[in-house]
């Protein structure tokens, strides 16, 4: 028997395949979360009936003590391998028995599906495939999220079908798919239309949660939290995209007592981040139990908060980067704008006061609103309202002029709104 621990992600089920394709019915594989990892490889490998059983171990790290137990079994002449990914399972290189390796030669970043494939073809258990090629790229791809910076959408649809169907019948069919035709990997008609349906729905989740996301800051870093019991990569990549002056997005499953953090910013770790709760992953993805003291830190201390509101995306008139300034509101009331000083820079009115420092990019004084007020781009419905009734003319008058009415009150409307 060949027995296979790995992961309950697409990463994981790709490396599912990859057994059963090479060791037929001798494989045997379990699924598992970081959360029974340990438990379950303690109890096979201390179980003397699988001693001279291949053991492989992809996607997931066990903790210190079954890392120590699984040595000792090498020590004993019994087989284990471990195949990794993630930089927080580097130190399982100093065993013989491990392979941790997070990028190749090229750059391009691996995941567990493609070192567990290079590894069993260089052991001469499995023969190359353009199907079974593009297979294990797309699953790269997705979980290094690839995919989206090189738009390729197929590898984020393969992992949609992966959520779609129940994981038996997943692996299964892709199996089978990957038997009978070794010259392509590609859907069934079937499959797409389900598949347009699936993105549709996971736009309308996404645009739900974009609503119920609050604003906090732990320790430094300035962070978004929303619940989320599915699609956590694509919630996270988008909620971060929407809101670039986050540095991290939190995201929480209360039923299942998990957390994931996402980040599209090269300066945050948060796999070191989720170390503090005894997580662990990629510097841009990460995950955690949500623990008691996570549960008072994520949801206790921001339960009074509401939700972020996202920028007005339709305005005419009150609009970044406007020659006329931008103007920002947050749920207390309280008004921001962002002018540019006519040199290149900008500064900020906040509440009628000038706030130091200047900034040399719009970018940056946005960010510093918006971190700062939790504000966001005001609408143009309320925004011209108020204006107009401050300034006492039509809303029609101020429509009209505008740039001119704004130049000549501008010193009134800072002080005023």
């Amino acid at each position: 028997m060949v027995k296979l621990f790995t992961d309950v992600d697409l990463d994981g089920l790709g490396s599912g395949v990859l057994a059963k394709l090479a060791f037929g019915e001798q494989a045997k594989v379990s699924y598992c979360s970081y959360r029974n990892l340990n438990q379950r490889v303690e109890a096979f490998i201390t179980n003397q009936e699988n001693n001279n059983e291949e053991t492989f171990i992809t996607d997931l790290a066990v903790n210190e003590e079954t890392e120590k137990k699984l040595a000792e079994r090498f020590q004993a002449g019994k087989h284990i391998q471990v195949i990794d990914h993630h930089v927080t399972a580097l130190h399982f290189n100093n065993y013989k028995w491990g392979s941790v390796k997070t990028e190749y030669e090229s750059g391009k970043k691996t995941c567990a599906t493609s070192l567990f494939y290079d590894f069993l073809i260089e052991k001469g258990k499995l023969d190359k495939s353009k199907a079974l090629n593009e297979f294990v790229d797309l699953i790269r791809q997705y979980d290094t999220w690839e995919w989206d910076e090189n738009n390729n959408i197929k590898a984020k649809r393969l992992n949609d079908l992966f959520h779609i169907m129940n994981r038996e019948q997943f692996e299964e069919e892709m199996i089978k798919r990957l038997t009978e035709n070794r010259e392509a990997f590609d859907f069934t008609e079937t499959e797409n239309i389900i598949l347009d349906i699936e993105e549709q729905k996971i736009n309308r989740y996404i645009h739900s949660k974009s609503r119920q996301m609050v604003q906090t800051f732990v320790e430094d870093y300035c962070v978004g939290i929303v619940p989320a019991e599915q699609n956590m990569s694509e919630l996270g990549n988008a909620l971060n995209t929407q809101n670039p002056h986050l540095d991290m997005i939190v995201l929480l499953n209360l039923g299942g007592k998990k957390m994931g953090f996402r980040t599209i910013h090269d300066e945050v770790n948060v796999a070191e981040f989720a170390k503090r709760y005894g997580g662990g992953g990629h510097p841009k993805a990460s995950g955690a139990d949500l623990t008691r003291e996570a549960f008072e830190t994520f949801v206790i201390n921001v339960f009074d908060n509401l939700p972020l509101k996202p920028d007005a995306d339709r305005n005419e008139f009150n609009l970044k980067e406007s020659e006329t300034g931008s103007s920002y509101q947050n749920h207390k009331g309280e008004i921001s704008y962002i002018f540019p000083s006519g040199d290149g820079e900008f500064y900020i009115f906040h509440n009628g006061e000038k706030v130091p420092p200047m900034f040399s990019t719009f970018m940056e004084a946005e960010r510093f609103v918006k971190r700062s007020y939790s504000s966001w781009l005001r609408y143009d419905r309320e925004y011209l309202v108020e204006l107009s009734e401050y300034l006492q003319i039509s809303e029609n008058e101020l429509k009209e002029n505008y740039a001119e009415i704004i130049s000549n009150r501008l010193v009134d409307i800072v002080g005023g709104k």
